[in-house]
Parts: structure tokens; sequence; C-alpha cells
């Protein structure tokens, strides 16, 4: 059987490099992306479906989610890979936080949107994490990081990721299905292009700081693959190693399901699945 994998954020870096490995597995693939020109290229080259959104709508997510359950009576994997680091700090058309919204707002809304078909298809879900998880730090009274300094965006970044494994790790307890999260590792792409530290970086190191995107890639590969993960769901990976580093708000149990809750309330949703 053919299987129905989305890959969001899949216009350009691991997602793109993802793509086309999953492709030579005899995959079915929903492409999403940002960029109209650069998804429908990548879905062109992995014999894909291009789905064109813009996470800094939510309305565009709830259209995504309609057009994709339109389009595929079974999905075997959603990986959320859509996010990034924004500097300055911005708002998005629904007035949060950009980086709240594209790392964690966005794809909340899209896997619950997804969930019922997810559900009945038994499939595995897979969100892009990160070690940045480390300087982070959640409060749910300043999601949108309006109270704290901005800092070129960095701790929102990490807090973001923190966020990302605590929705991996409540989804799996809620719905009973798998999901993982993982950190690619630090991957030379796009990311952060606008934000000063990471030009400094990649000056100090001449072009040379971070692995390639299809290094970065590997993770989403291996977790979006057929085979069995062999670990409890929920795990979060560092690259290929179950269990990685992270902080101990990222293990709090009852902050995930209040995450959930308030999550559910922004985008308007009810907590129960």
């Amino acid at each position: 059987m053919t299987r129905t994998v989305i890959i969001t954020g899949a216009s350009s870096g691991l997602g793109r490099e993802a793509a086309k490995a999953l492709a030579k597995g005899g995959a079915d693939l929903a492409i999403v992306g940002r960029n109209p020109e650069r998804t429908r290229a990548v879905a062109d080259e992995v014999g894909g479906t291009a789905f064109v959104a813009d996470f800094d709508r939510l309305d565009d997510v709830r259209s995504l989610s309609e057009r994709l359950l339109e389009r595929y009576p079974r999905i075997d994997v959603l990986a959320n890979n859509a996010g990034g680091l924004v500097n300055p700090r911005g708002l998005t058309a629904d007035g949060h936080e950009r980086i709240l919204q594209s790392n964690h707002l966005a794809p909340f809304l899209l896997t619950r949107l997804l969930l019922p078909r997810l559900i009945e298809s038994q499939a595995r879900v897979i969100s892009t994490a990160s070690v940045a998880n480390l300087f982070g730090r959640v409060r749910l009274d300043d999601l949108d990081w309006a109270k704290r300094p901005w800092l070129g965006g960095w701790r929102q970044y990490g807090t973001s990721k923190i966020e990302t494994i605590l929705f991996i790790r409540e989804l799996a307890k809620r719905t009973g299905l798998e999901a993982f999260s993982f950190h690619p590792g630090i991957v030379k792409t796009n990311f952060g292009a606008d934000s000063p530290m990471w030009r400094m970086a990649n000056v100090l190191t001449n072009g040379h700081y971070g692995i390639s995107a299809a290094a970065g890639a590997l993770p989403l590969i291996q977790l979006a693959g057929p085979s069995t993960v062999g670990v409890p769901s929920g795990t979060y990976f560092d690259q290929l190693k179950p269990n990685g580093l992270v902080v101990p708000q990222a293990k709090d149990d009852s902050l995930a399901a209040a995450l959930w809750d308030r999550s559910s309330e922004i985008v308007g949703l009810p907590s129960a699945v």
C-alpha cells in the first residue's frame, strides 16, 4: 500500500531533502509550503502534490486542512516541519507573535483539524523541535513574548521548541497516536537568515557553520518511514538518538496539559479530542 506523507515547510531545506528521500521509497507526498513557486517545484521534483499555505494566517491553515482531507482518504504521516526564527519581533494577521504562531499554534491547529483522519489511519505525527529548547522558558501568561526582552527572538524560538516537545507528548497521551519530536542538528539552511547572530556565525566560519540539509533531514526521513521506531510515543530525539537533552519544563505533564488547553482556546477549538 502506498503511504501518504504530509510534510510542511517542504519547499526548501531539510523538508525538501526529506521529501526527495521519501519519494524514492514510494511515498505519496503532500508538499506544503508558503512560497508558491518553490512549493510547486519541489512537488514536481518528487512527484507529489503542492499545497500552498502561509502559517502567519490561521485561516490558511484551516483551508489547508480542508484541502488535505478532501485529497487524502488516508494519512500515514504528518510531519510538522514548518517554522523558524523571526527577527525583529512582529505579529501575524491573527495578532499573535510570529514565532509562536508558525512554530506552535499553526502546527497545533493543523494537527487538531486533521486528527479524526489521523486517528482513523493510525498515523504517525512528527514535529521538528530543537536543542534550542535548552534556553527557552514557557509562560502561559506570556506566550506572545510581550512582557520579556526580545533579544533577537532566540529565547522565544527556544520556547517554541519546548512547546513543540510538550505538544507531541500531550498528543501521544490524549490520542494514543505514535508521535515524536526531534532536533535535526545545527543545519546550514536559510533558517534565521535575518538574525545578526546567525549571519555572524556564517561569516566567522566562512559559510561552514552547521551540517547539510540532507544530513539534518535524516531523523525526519527515519521517523517518517515505515519502520517501527522502537521507543515510547512522545519521545524527543536529538538527531537519531532518543531521549535527547531537554529542560525540565519539557517533561512537565501538567504544563503539557495546560499548554494544550490554552492553545485550543487561542485557535478556537475545544480541548477535548
